[in-house]
C-alpha cells in the first residue's frame, strides 16, 4: 500500500513508518519538525529513515530533492488547508496514519494554542482529505490521558471519558469525536489508538524515561511526582508499533460489510507498574542510584494508568510482550551510545 505517515519524525511515527518499509510498503512522512523538544533527535530519526542533511538550515531543500521508490518526506504543517489536499492528489494515499499531534500533558497548560492548531485545526483538515480523497482507513493517535480522574482500573474503552483533566486530553477526546462523526456521515473507516506512556530508544525528552535517565547520568536530582505513588502502564515501542501496524495492514472488509466503521482501542502493555519500581529499574542499568526530589502531583497528571487491551486481543491478535526490565535495558543502551 501507500500509506502516508504524519508525525514521521516524531517517536512513535518514526517507527512506525521504519516497520512499514520493512513490510514492503511505500511510505511518504510528514512532520512540521517544531521546537517542542530538540530538533535534532528528530533529524537524526529522519536520517535513519534515509533522509539526510549535513545542515538543519537546508532540511526543506534537502527533503523536496530526496526522493526514492519506498519513502518521501515533506515538512509541512497539518493544519495547511492549501498544500495538505494537494499532497493527497499527488500521492493518491491507500491509508493514513496520523501520528502527528502536538504532545505533552504539562506544556498544555502553558501554550494552549499549539493543541488547537495542531490537534483540531489540523486533525479537522486531515479528515477533510480522507473525506475527499476516499481514503480507505485512517487510524489515528489518541491517549490514555482521555480517561482523566477515572478510578476503575484497568480502564476500559467502554468507560465514560467525559471528564478530561489537561486541554491535550480534551483534544485527543475530541479527535475521537471527530472521527466519529466521519465515519458516520461520508463511510470513512476510523480507528483512534489510545497509547499509554510509550518507552524505548528514540524516544522523547520530556518523557520520564529520558528525563530521568539523563538527570541520573549528569548527577542531577530527578524530580518524582506525587511522592512516588504513581503507576504507569509503560508500554514498549515495539509493542506499540506491532499493533499500529497490525492494524494498517488489516483489509477491514467485515467492518465495512457490517457498517462498523468507527473503532478505538487500548494499545498498552496491560499491567500497571508502580513509579519508583520504573526508576530502580533504571538505576539497575546505569550502576547508580538517583537523588530523588519528592515532589507534589503536577496539574493535568493521573496518578494511575491502566489499558484493559482485550478487545485488541481479541481483532488483531495482540500480545505485548516486553518486560520492564528488557525494555529499560534497551533505552539505556541506546541512550549511552547516542550521547556518547
Amino acid at each position: 500500500m501507500k500509506i502516508l505517515v504524519t508525525g514521521a519524525a516524531g517517536f512513535i511515527g518514526f517507527y512506525t513508518s521504519k516497520v512499514l518499509l520493512n513490510n514492503g510498503h511505500s511510505v511518504v512522512g510528514l512532520d512540521n519538525i517544531n521546537d517542542y523538544y530538540d530538533v535534532n533527535l528528530k533529524y537524526n530519526r529522519l536520517k535513519e529513515l534515509g533522509i539526510d542533511t549535513n545542515e538543519a538550515s537546508e532540511f526543506n531543500k534537502a527533503c523536496q530533492s530526496k526522493k526514492d521508490l519506498s519513502f518521501s518526506f515533506v515538512r509541512m504543517n497539518l493544519e495547511n488547508r492549501e498544500e495538505l489536499p494537494k499532497l493527497f492528489e499527488n500521492e493518491k494515499f491507500d491509508v493514513v496514519c496520523n501520528l502527528a499531534a502536538q504532545a505533552g500533558v504539562r506544556y498544555s497548560l502553558e501554550n494552549p494554542e499549539s493543541y488547537v492548531d495542531s490537534n483540531l485545526v489540523g486533525f479537522l483538515n486531515l479528515l477533510e482529505c480522507c473525506r475527499n480523497f476516499k481514503i480507505k482507513h485512517l487510524v489515528y493517535a489518541s491517549s490514555s490521558s482521555v480517561y482523566g480522574l477515572n478510578k476503575k482500573i484497568p480502564f476500559s474503552t467502554s468507560d465514560n471519558v467525559d471528564n478530561p483533566i489537561s486541554l491535550y486530553a480534551a483534544t485527543k477526546k475530541s479527535n475521537e469525536l471527530m472521527a466519529h462523526t466521519y465515519s458516520h456521515l461520508f463511510k470513512i473507516p476510523t480507528t483512534g489508538l489510545r497509547f499509554f506512556t510509550v518507552y524505548g530508544p528514540w524516544g522523547r525528552p520530556d518523557m520520564a524515561m529520558f528525563l530521568f535517565t539523563d538527570a541520573i547520568v549528569n548527577n542531577k536530582p530527578i524530580k518524582v511526582f506525587n511522592y512516588g505513588k504513581m503507576e504507569r502502564d509503560f508500554t514498549y515501542i515495539d509493542d506499540i508499533v506491532e499493533g499500529v501496524v497490525r492494524i494498517l495492514e488489516h483489509p477491514n472488509k467485515e467492518r465495512i460489510e457490517k457498517n462498523d466503521l468507527y473503532k478505538v482501542y487500548n494499545i498498552g502493555n496491560n499491567n500497571s507498574v508502580k513509579l519508583l519500581d520504573f526508576i530502580k529499574e533504571i538505576e539497575i542499568n546505569l550502576g547508580t542510584e538517583a537523588e530523588k526530589n519528592m515532589m507534589p502531583i503536577q496539574p493535568g497528571d493521573v496518578e494511575r494508568t491502566w489499558a484493559n487491551v482485550d478487545d485488541l486481543i481479541r481483532d488483531y491478535n495482540y500480545k505485548p510482550n516486553t518486560s520492564i526490565a528488557s525494555g529499560v535495558k534497551a533505552f539505556v543502551d541506546w541512550y549511552k551510545g547516542y550521547y556518547k
